[in-house]
């Protein structure tokens, strides 16, 4: 049987060597990335079978790409990595369609065997994250309610203004002009009355746009 073709998103450079070591001997790993943009456009080119990624990743995090790489890569398993043990960013990547979540502390083996069961369609979960996960699902309503009100445009724009980006920076990453940004920016603070920039910054915290 052919091995399955995995690619790999982290932005810590030391954590996808270990992962392509752990992974070589069972699998191909066709490529790594270290941010979100940088993921579509490789995936779109090297077509995985199953997509490694971490949530929290510069200029694109980790579940946001995944929305976008459902429709580049339909067929692409994705198994999201964190260090974050909240139940409500595990809840959110399942309804974005994640085949597995995994903590960065989970066994190694974990991975492989997450892997092993999204290329058989079923779905892995830490065991951590899982009886965090059914110990609060019944809540609600969850965290991001408002921020689905944005276009993935004004989504991409707050998280590069939350992480720290000036407007221009933000320009040159989405190649657009620096007073499309503005526009950009004080249209969303206008639609969620937002009144700085830091209840933006905050508000791409709680919404999971900006994952930390």
């Amino acid at each position: 049987m052919t091995a399955a073709r995995v690619m790999l998103a982290d932005d810590h450079t030391i954590l996808v060597e270990a992962f392509r070591n752990l992974l070589e001997p069972h699998y191909e790993v066709v490529g790594t990335v270290a941010d979100g943009r940088a993921l579509i456009e490789a995936a779109s080119q090297l077509k995985p079978d199953v997509i490694v990624v971490d949530i929290g990743m510069p200029l694109m995090n980790g579940l946001e790409a995944g929305v976008r790489l459902k429709q580049v890569v339909p067929t692409a398993k994705l198994i999201f990595l964190t260090m974050n043990e909240d139940p409500d960013l595990a809840a959110e990547a399942m309804r974005r369609g994640a085949s597995g979540y995994l903590l960065k502390s989970s066994a190694a083996s974990e991975l492989i065997r997450a892997i092993q069961m999204a290329m058989k369609g079923e779905t892995y979960l830490s065991p951590q994250i899982a009886r965090r996960l059914q110990k609060s699902y019944a809540n609600s309503p969850q965290p991001g309610e408002r921020a689905k009100t944005l276009t993935p445009r004004q989504r991409e724009v707050m998280q590069l203004l939350a992480e720290g980006k000036s407007m221009k920076e933000v320009a040159d990453v989405l190649n657009v002009t620096p007073r499309t940004v503005a526009f950009h920016k004080y249209r969303i603070m206008d639609e969620l009355n937002l009144n700085t920039t830091a209840e933006l910054i905050q508000f791409a915290i709680k919404s999971r746009i900006l994952v930390l």
